[in-house]
């Protein structure tokens, strides 16, 4: 699966975006979104499995992001509301036709397609 991901850009602490990711040449199966910041390691932020929905998040988005998909489309999304500094990163989608346990949700190596990265950035 090839996946695009859009919607980064800069704004204000306390600001919201959405972020999308499109995937083409395959349906999307379950569908994490991770982020990285300078000189820290990827990690997860919000995922959605394919089987039964279930979703998770990463502590520090609780409450702020939603995640969500749209089959038709081949679409998932990234609510982000609140934003803070400390969210600022390259944003990832990615992928796997698994579906992993809760647990494991959040971690890059449950998933096999990545996007690019779209770039946030939260500064006043």
């Amino acid at each position: 699966v090839q996946l695009q991901a859009s919607g980064g850009g800069l704004v204000q602490p306390g600001a919201s975006l959405m972020l999308a990711c499109a995937g083409s040449g395959s349906t999307l199966g379950s569908i994490g979104w991770f982020r990285q910041a300078p000189g820290n390691q990827r990690e997860g932020v919000a995922a959605i499995r394919n089987g039964d929905g279930k979703i998770a998040y990463a502590d520090s988005v609780k409450g702020r992001f939603t995640i969500s998909r749209d089959r038709a489309k081949n679409l998932a999304y990234l609510q982000m509301n609140t934003l803070k500094p400390e969210d600022t990163a390259i944003y990832y989608c990615a992928t796997t036709s698994g579906n992993p346990i809760y647990g494991a949700m959040l971690r890059p190596n449950m998933y096999t397609d990545w996007g690019q990265g779209t770039l946030v950035t939260v500064s006043s």
